[in-house]
């Protein structure tokens, strides 16, 4: 209660110089002192803060209806916690306040989409939201082979402004994140098969980092290597310039195959003969398991074949799994803008939907399907989630296998994405109503069975997980890879860009 009551007198002289609603009737000069005097910041140093924001910045307090509507999650398992949330609009907005705070030792977390879902954002108890949602732009250079992006543009955004001028690049497969947040973790989307992650996609950035200072870097600096894989650690990047292609493929095709879950063995060592081996460049294999009661009193396997450049998937891909006697068979034929809305994923589906509900994840890198193992998994899934009553019965399974080879082609010591090698990301998203602690750890105990399942089925001694996706309670050599000089060379980095710890909230580094 004394942070939340040092950043409250903050918050309201800062709303004051501001005209922000919520601070009317209050005294500026005591509260702004209060503020001095706690933190140990001068009078002046809130003033000229207030002073140099643009006018288009936004600052909203507790209480308000844009702050309750800017702070709400995706996810609402240990989120963080704020007492102010600002909008910059320009990228010295987002220097100042991060010069502010850092000076006067305020913890701050900058976000865009808000479905990061890790546990670790928790550990923010107080301080200050910094919504990037007005730096959102999109500006194609006249070369046509490069792209400038605002840190805060979401995904779909970019990916029509980049259509509409017969372009594309990677960018995340989930139409309502954003392009950032899942790209300084690595990034995977439909197209890396091609080109490789989206942070590999990467030329230049301008970065915020934790003492305010605004940097312009590229392949040249040695941060570039932490901003691919571990970016959340060291900045907040307000623009990027970013490769982009001529879109090779307007038409795509998928087949939608649902199972019921006794053929659970046959699926998964179906995929790995048929669709994982030499899979092709544009072939992309996702599923799902979710409960569909009137379909079956288990979860059912919704299996997606998504092909490239044809209006029917190839039968090649699609006739082993004809044969196993699945319970529908459906194609569709459209675009690369539809392929998030086939699996759900879109703007209006519903993952993209803030409804107050806890969505944890539990994800695994595998190199390939271990199909008994996928039963058992299947077997504990299905037991915690489909009994009568169940609090998880919401839940996905999801399993991801996108095309690799230009994942792989990137040099793995190039950047601080550390599984190139891994096929498949895999991963139980536990949904269920928040209702205290003993839910919350039951479903952490579900999510992390089930993940140790399929690492036992991988006959691996070291589980390799996605940062993206991650729970909270992985180790960093799990995130960041198990080779000590990945370890060493993240730690030397935040020593020498964030000493004092600024960007620890997001799966810290070290």
């Amino acid at each position: 209660m004394h942070f939340q009551a040092k950043l409250l007198a903050t918050a309201v002289a800062w709303g004051l110089a501001t005209a922000a609603p919520a601070a009317a009737g209050l005294d500026t000069e005591a509260a702004s002192n209060s503020a001095a005097r706690t933190l140990g910041c001068g009078l002046r140093d809130f003033w000229r803060f207030a002073s140099t924001l643009s006018h288009q910045a936004e600052v909203y307090f507790p209480g308000s209806a844009q702050f309750a509507q800017y702070n709400e999650r995706w996810s609402n398992v240990e989120p963080p916690a704020v007492n102010i949330t600002i909008l910059p609009a320009t990228e010295q907005d987002v220097v100042e306040i991060v010069k502010i705070a850092s000076g006067c030792n305020i913890p701050f977390l900058a976000y865009n989409g808000k479905h990061g879902a890790t546990t670790t954002l928790g550990r923010m108890d107080w301080g200050i939201a910094i919504n990037l949602r007005k730096l959102s732009s999109v500006v194609i250079a006249p070369t046509g082979d490069k792209v400038t992006v605002g840190g805060g543009t979401n995904s779909k955004v970019l990916i029509d402004a980049l259509w509409d001028a017969g372009k594309q690049t990677v960018t995340g497969s989930c139409e309502c994140v954003s392009y950032m947040g899942p790209a300084l973790g690595g990034g995977h989307g439909w197209l890396q098969g091609h080109h490789g992650l989206i942070g590999d996609q990467f030329l230049e950035m301008n970065v915020v980092l934790a003492n305010g200072t605004l940097k312009t870097i590229n392949a040249n600096s040695d941060l570039w290597w932490a901003m691919n894989g571990a970016g959340h650690n060291f900045g907040i990047v307000t623009s990027v310039t970013s490769s982009i292609y001529p879109i090779a493929h307007a038409n795509w095709a998928i087949e939608t195959i649902m199972f019921t879950g006794d053929k659970v063995n046959a699926v998964y060592q179906a995929v790995n003969d048929h669709l994982h081996n030499n899979q092709p460049v544009g072939l992309v294999e996702w599923s799902y398991w979710m409960n569909i009661p009137e379909i079956s009193p288990s979860p059912v396997i919704e299996l997606y074949i998504i092909q490239e450049g044809v209006t029917v998937v190839d039968p090649i891909y699609t006739a082993p799994f004809h044969a196993l006697g699945p319970v529908s068979a459906t194609p569709r034929t459209g675009t690369y803008r539809d392929m998030s809305g086939w699996v759900g994923i879109a703007l209006d589906g519903p993952p993209c939907q803030k409804t107050g509900a806890a969505n944890p994840r539990f994800p695994i890198y595998l190199p390939a399907y271990n199909a008994t193992a996928q039963e058992e998994v299947y077997a504990a899934f299905a037991a915690a989630t489909a009994a009568p009553g169940s609090p998880f019965a919401n839940s996905l399974f999801l399993f991801e296998g996108y095309s690799t080879q230009g994942v792989a082609a990137v040099d793995p010591l190039s950047s601080a994405f550390a599984f190139r090698d891994d096929n498949l990301l895999l991963a139980p998203l536990i949904t269920y109503t928040p209702a205290g602690a003993a839910r919350d750890l039951q479903a952490k105990q579900l999510g992390n069975q089930l993940r140790q399942i399929l690492h036992n089925g991988s006959g691996r001694s070291q589980m390799h997980t996605y940062v993206n996706y991650a729970y909270g309670d992985e180790s960093t050599e799990q995130l960041y890879g198990h080779e000590q000089w990945r370890q060493t060379k993240l730690a030397a980095l935040k020593t020498k860009y964030d000493p004092n710890g600024r960007f620890s909230f997001y799966a810290p580094a070290v």
